[in-house]
């Protein structure tokens, strides 16, 4: 899927950072609470947020470096075309447009990109996690090298819409955090049929309801259409990805079994089946994972 060159990106929410270390601020947030805010929601990768606390008690690394990413290069379609930075902020321009209209009430969240670790404030976390949504700072997270390693270790396509996939998924558990459904993921049952996975599958799905109305809503400062109509090969795209990052596929590559008991995401099946009902019907309502009787 193409940008039209004629949008305008606005690099206004984003904010970038090189490999700089672990610093104390905001290490100690929840306190007491146990990591809770560690509801971090979503790492894409299947990384359970609990390994994240583990780091928390690291020793702070020294700051170094400067920013790794050049967004002074991103201002049109043309841009989000050419580099992969500039692609995820015009995507994340893109759902913002999408859910704005969807949603009464939305606000945006933020994007942060980074390069080896990161500071947020639900903890510190690095590229290892994959791309990830914190409720505590509403930002969403990415380092780009996710996406190459999505192709050479999982499999996945590489192509735009592989990759817009996973802002439109971050964006998704935005949504569930302004919706308050943000924290189910952290309650009730685990596993296969658990609320962690149902709102990894939720996510999908919203990220399908955006490729739904992706190249017709158009940009308010342009009135351009922020995409172009999507294609078969970029529907392809997306749910390559979708399955390369299901729980059952990661694990039989790790050890060559799977073990649904200890799943968060989803199996491979079950995440594009969700970001296709999203993008088939452009209903959010029919995105209620949580009460699905059958999530396959």
């Amino acid at each position: 899927m193409s940008f039209n060159e004629g949008m305008q990106i606005d690099t206004s929410n984003t904010s970038t950072s090189g490999g700089g270390g672990f610093g104390g601020r905001g290490l100690a947030i929840g306190g007491g609470m146990g990591g809770l805010v560690i509801v971090v929601v979503a790492m894409f990768l299947g990384v359970d947020p609990s390994s994240i606390l583990g780091q928390q008690n690291q020793a702070p690394q020294s700051s170094q470096g400067s920013s790794a990413y050049d967004l002074s290069k991103c201002k049109t379609g043309a841009d989000a075309n050419k580099y992969l930075e500039c692609r995820i902020v015009a995507t994340g321009n893109s759902v913002d447009g999408v859910w704005s209209q969807l949603l009464k009430g939305y606000t945006p969240p933020k994007i942060r990109l980074f390069r080896g670790q990161v500071q947020t404030a639900c903890g510190p976390a690095d590229t290892s996690v994959g791309p990830f949504y914190c409720p505590g700072d509403k930002t969403a997270y990415f380092d780009t090298s996710f996406f190459q390693t999505l192709v050479d270790q999982f499999g996945s396509s590489g192509g735009p819409l592989a990759q817009e996939y996973v802002v439109a998924h971050e964006y998704g558990h935005h949504v569930q955090d302004l919706l308050g459904d943000i924290g189910k993921a952290q309650r009730g049952p685990k596993g296969a049929e658990g609320n962690s996975v149902r709102t990894e599958l939720q996510a999908d799905c919203y990220a399908g309801i955006w490729a739904h109305y992706a190249s017709t809503v158009k940009q308010k400062s342009t009135g351009v259409p922020f995409l172009q109509p999507l294609s078969d090969k970029d529907i392809a795209d997306a749910l390559s990805a979708a399955a390369s990052v299901g729980d059952d596929h990661i694990q039989k590559q790790a050890s060559g079994r799977v073990n649904p008991e200890s799943w968060t995401h989803g199996s491979s099946a079950e995440r594009q089946k969700w970001f296709t009902t999203g993008y088939q019907t452009g209903d959010p309502k029919q995105c209620d994972t949580f009460n699905a009787q059958d999530l396959g």
